[in-house]
């Protein structure tokens, strides 16, 4: 019974952290800030101030430090790579729909796969080349726009982007279980806001801009991170990626009805293949009979 409690809690964070992160998007879309540099930095700070909260007031100060120093330097490389993705969000929408940059992100897990078998020869089930092959697929239809000049390249070149920095960070975890998310991702945003106070043009927001801006760094980026590994851990891997699909299905949904926003043929067609190969994979690894436990 205890198990079982603790499984539908997890799963409640895991959405929850899902349905905060799917609201970034239509945040951003209220913005009036016109230098993205200054949005990433704001964010940033929010963000970081929100986890370094958060984990000294659940682990206490001397456990909050352990942790930063025991990540190392896979720790060091997860930062970085969120701090790369978290800043290229941020630029990507300027130049294209929120639902090319959820969508694309979506197959994370499974360009994950591929770069581990390409950089360390990890074996690889059909099934998932399966859908790998299907991703790449699904992404080749989605970017395709840029190539006939109907949206920006400098767009979809940056969800990519992040797409690939997130697989990283996805790599570097699984072959170091060690490495903490918590401390790891508040480095990034730490790291986020000091490249970006050197690229401002300028630091001052409107009260209204800095509201949001709270909300975009402090509660969609940390409150959803904070949820997602309290409720990850009690959660078998492949459950959590499940219920996480939440997130690129909820985003452009919210952008859709709150700005009209109204993501092109061909970004549907794309992400509903990359969103059908990954819920396909999920529920063939769920059908395994030694399926993965525990989340980090």
């Amino acid at each position: 019974m205890g198990t079982r409690s603790l499984d539908v809690r997890g799963a409640w964070l895991v959405f929850g952290s899902a349905t905060a992160w799917s609201f970034g998007g239509a945040i951003a879309r209220f913005l009036t800030v016109s230098d993205s540099w200054t949005v990433v930095f704001w964010r940033s700070v929010f963000a970081a101030s929100f986890l370094m909260g958060f984990m000294l007031w659940q682990n206490g100060r001397k456990a909050t430090v352990a942790l930063f120093l025991a990540m190392g330097w896979p720790g060091v490389g997860v930062a970085a790579c969120f701090a790369l993705a978290s800043t290229c969000f941020v630029v990507a929408l300027a130049y294209t729909t929120v639902a090319n940059v959820l969508l694309l992100q979506a197959g994370v897990p499974l360009i994950a796969a591929l770069m581990a078998f390409l950089f360390f020869r990890e074996h690889i089930p059909r099934a998932t080349w399966i859908a790998i092959a299907a991703v790449i697929a699904g992404v080749a239809v989605m970017v395709s726009e840029s190539f006939g000049g109907n949206v920006s390249p400098i767009g979809d070149g940056l969800a990519l982007l992040i797409a690939l920095a997130f697989a990283t960070a996805t790599v570097i975890t699984r072959r170091h279980a060690d490495v903490a998310m918590m401390p790891a991702v508040c480095l990034g945003t730490m790291i986020a806001a000091c490249v970006s106070a050197n690229m401002v043009s300028g630091f001052a927001v409107s009260a209204t801009d800095g509201a949001l801006l709270f909300a975009f760094g402090a509660l969609n980026l940390g409150l959803g991170l904070a949820l997602f590994v309290t409720g990850a851990r009690l959660l078998p891997s492949a459950i959590a990626a499940l219920i996480g699909i939440a997130e690129p299905v909820l985003g452009p949904l919210w952008v859709w009805l709150i700005h009209n926003e109204i993501p092109s043929q061909r970004t549907v067609l794309g992400g509903a293949i990359v969103f059908v190969a990954l819920l396909a994979h999920i529920v063939w690894q769920l059908r395994q009979p030694t399926p993965e436990v525990g989340g980090d």
